[in-house]
């Protein structure tokens, strides 16, 4: 007798690692559904406002687009362009955004923590009052930029600084203080000095509340001596992630600050690039020159400086576990 022949089963096809990746979150989405209906606002803003103006500033960056005519890509064009042939990018706008933010950025963040600091150690019943004083000037923004400090600055007689010299007999006569590519960037930080009183430092107050008290008694029977020791091993570690808050709110905020040099000139273009910062340079070639293929190209050095600086203040204040 010959041997009965099993036929051959078929193969089953297995589904691929992504299929299944894709089916298990879509069973996720169906058993959480609930909790992503109400991440739903959020995530849509997020996707809207940010994911989806970052990818096109980066596709545009790509090519020369005036916004009328065609599309057309050219590749590293623009950033070949920008270090090497850009004059007023390389000599103005850089030069000043570094000197501008290693200045306003830890001199405005440390002034945040020592001001919160001082309010801190005041009693609960004038707290609240001091608190008030230095967050007003950043709730004025653009207000207190037309009314007290142009009005300081004016290059004429009556303008307060101006006053003051002449009445002193410092000066013979009026300087024009907004208006020389002397004074104007030095100008512009004190300013943004005045002004980075914001959320960050709200932050830094929030977290300065939180700090155990029983820590400072246990710092001092372990040998801390002084306040600044306390301060240094005990008030900063204890509230790190409100210290790591406050520098990427001051990062943000001081990278993204070339309005104040508008503001205070009133010209889009400040005297001989005195106030020119990177922020400055995207709106010249976007909104006047209308390059914005060449625009998008200088948002996107900005936004891949301010990464590398949010990642070094990440490093500093996150613990090494969570790196």
């Amino acid at each position: 007798m010959k041997p009965e022949v099993t036929p051959a089963l078929p193969a089953v096809k297995r589904p691929s690692p992504a299929a299944v990746k894709l089916k298990r979150f879509v069973l996720d989405l169906k058993k959480d559904a609930f909790c992503y209906a109400f991440l739903a606002p959020f995530l849509i803003c997020f996707l809207v406002f940010i994911v989806i103006p970052v990818v096109m500033a980066a596709t545009l960056s790509f090519t020369s687009y005036d916004g009328f005519s065609k599309l057309h890509f050219i590749g590293f064009d623009n950033f070949i362009a920008l270090f090497t042939q850009d004059i007023i990018f390389l000599t103005k706008a850089l030069p000043n955004t570094f000197v501008f933010a290693l200045i306003v950025g830890p001199g405005g963040y440390l002034l945040s923590f020592l001001f919160a600091w001082l309010i801190h150690q005041l009693p609960m019943k004038v707290r609240d009052y001091y608190t008030l004083v230095f967050y007003a000037p950043s709730m004025a923004g653009g207000v207190a930029l037309t009314v007290v400090w142009i009005a300081a600055f004016s290059g004429d007689r009556v303008g307060y600084l101006n006053n003051f010299l002449l009445n002193m007999g410092w000066i013979d006569s009026p300087v024009t203080w907004l208006q020389d590519p002397k004074y104007l960037l030095n100008i512009m930080i004190l300013v943004s000095l005045w002004m980075s009183f914001s959320v960050g430092f709200l932050a830094m107050l929030a977290g300065l509340q939180t700090v155990n008290r029983e820590l400072y008694e246990a710092g001092r029977i372990d040998g801390i001596s002084n306040r600044l020791q306390e301060v240094f091993y005990i008030t900063v570690p204890s509230m790190k992630p409100q210290m790591l808050f406050s520098a990427v709110m001051t990062i943000v905020s001081t990278l993204k600050a070339g309005s104040i040099s508008t503001q205070l000139t009133g010209m889009a273009i400040t005297p001989q690039y005195a106030g020119h910062l990177i922020i400055n340079h995207v709106d010249d070639y976007a909104f006047i020159r209308f390059e914005l293929g060449y625009a998008s190209a200088v948002s996107v050095i900005l936004l891949l400086l301010s990464y590398f600086v949010m990642r070094f203040a990440y490093r500093m204040f996150n613990s090494k576990e969570e790196l």
